[in-house]
């Protein structure tokens, strides 16, 4: 019995993963019964996703220093607490103002869970097998990312406000059961974590990475949206269907990348992913087949898992202070680069479908070997070295 109680908060840990996305995508599926309901159009009710995911990657730039400093077990407990409260606030919200106001509170506490669990992650694995607990951990944010959208949509079957409440209790579940109760202990100097050890320029060059990673490739299932549509006449459920193949992807590979980390190391991996995904968002935007187009977006959601996987595995493998605090300067960068794109991309796109694609492309191919720092060299002693860049 007490073995079970140890592995419940570990097992929280990972569920920590796939509520973070989980609760940013699930309103993307039913947007039109919202606004129905709230008296607005389903476009003005997507105003609900930017207020998430923009508070979210801003807070994300200094809680996890923050949450150094309170301790993560505590941070997260209490995040998770107000994640529940603002949960209820968004079902019960009579006005759009009011769910906005309550999805941006989300999104902030949100970002007290993320970057925390994926610290609290580094200090329970051994380093040789980091990566494979990240693989893990990317699978449930990429299952998350997938099932979001299918489980708003059955909620809005009923009352488009169930999901909150599902988010909500989940949430208050997950305070229930805490966190490991280790996981505060880092390999820091003792001193008080400061944000400017998490912005060293190491640091910001693995978020760029980040940036270009996710916002390169998965960032651009809003393109993929937009082709399915003009160029093979796709119907809703059918872009929704393309769209998904993406995700489901990472479910079932994030792992098996966690693995290639361990063995052939962080910037490896992720030059793996940059350049094939480089080719294959080309491939995505560039062919008239569309079962060409789906496969490639399918090894597209394996590329982008070399990078994020790797870049996570990079921060958290990291020997210099305030990990909490790296961890999260990077995923601010990550979901920044997501959040980015629509508003970068889409008047290319408008101008000519084709460059929107190219671009990201070559970004993510020249600018990510020069950017990507080496991974740290272990010494003799089985402890991180440092290997100038």
């Amino acid at each position: 019995m007490s073995a079970r109680r140890a592995a419940l908060p570990r097992a929280a840990l990972y569920t920590g993963g796939f509520l973070g996305p989980f609760g940013g995508s699930v309103v993307v599926s039913m947007l039109p019964e919202m606004g129905a309901d709230l008296g607005v159009t389903a476009a003005t009710a997507a105003t609900s996703v930017t207020a998430y995911l923009g508070v979210f990657a801003a807070a994300m730039l200094f809680s996890g220093t923050l949450g150094a400093r309170w301790g993560r077990a505590r941070t997260v407990r209490l995040a998770y607490l107000a994640y529940a409260v603002v949960s209820v606030a968004a079902a019960l919200a009579p006005t759009l103002t009011v769910l906005l106001g309550a999805r941006m509170l989300q999104g902030a506490a949100n970002a007290f869970t993320t970057p925390l669990l994926l610290a609290a992650l580094a200090s329970l694995t051994p380093q040789n097998r980091l990566g494979r607990a990240l693989g893990l951990f990317g699978a449930l944010q990429a299952a998350g990312l997938t099932f979001a959208p299918l489980v708003g949509g059955l909620a809005a079957e009923i009352d488009w406000r169930w999901a909150f409440v599902v988010l909500a209790a989940a949430a208050l579940a997950l305070a229930c059961i805490g966190l490991p109760g280790t996981v505060d202990d880092d390999d820091t100097t003792g001193e008080p974590a400061r944000l400017r050890d998490a912005l060293r320029p190491r640091i910001v060059r693995i978020g760029i990475v980040a940036l270009l990673g996710w916002g390169a490739i998965g960032g651009l299932n809003f393109l993929l949206a937009f082709r399915a549509e003009d160029v093979f006449a796709l119907t809703p459920s059918e872009r929704g269907a393309l769209l998904t193949v993406l995700g489901f992807a990472g479910i079932l590979t994030a792992r098996r990348v966690g693995i290639l980390v361990d063995r052939i190391g962080a910037r490896r991996t992720v030059l793996i992913g940059a350049f094939a995904g480089a080719v294959l968002v080309v491939t995505v935007g560039t062919v008239t087949n569309l079962m060409v187009v789906a496969v490639a977006w399918f090894l597209a959601g394996v590329a982008s898992q070399c990078v994020l996987v790797g870049v996570n595995a990079a921060v958290l493998g990291d020997p210099g202070a305030n990990r909490g605090g790296a961890v999260s300067v990077v995923q601010a960068f990550r979901f920044g680069g997501g959040a980015f794109a629509p508003l970068a991309l889409t008047p290319v796109y408008s101008a000519d479908p084709t460059a929107a694609f190219l671009v990201p492309a070559v970004l993510l191919a020249v600018v990510t070997p020069v950017a990507m720092p080496a991974s740290p060299r272990p010494d003799s002693s089985g402890k991180d070295g440092v290997r100038s860049s």
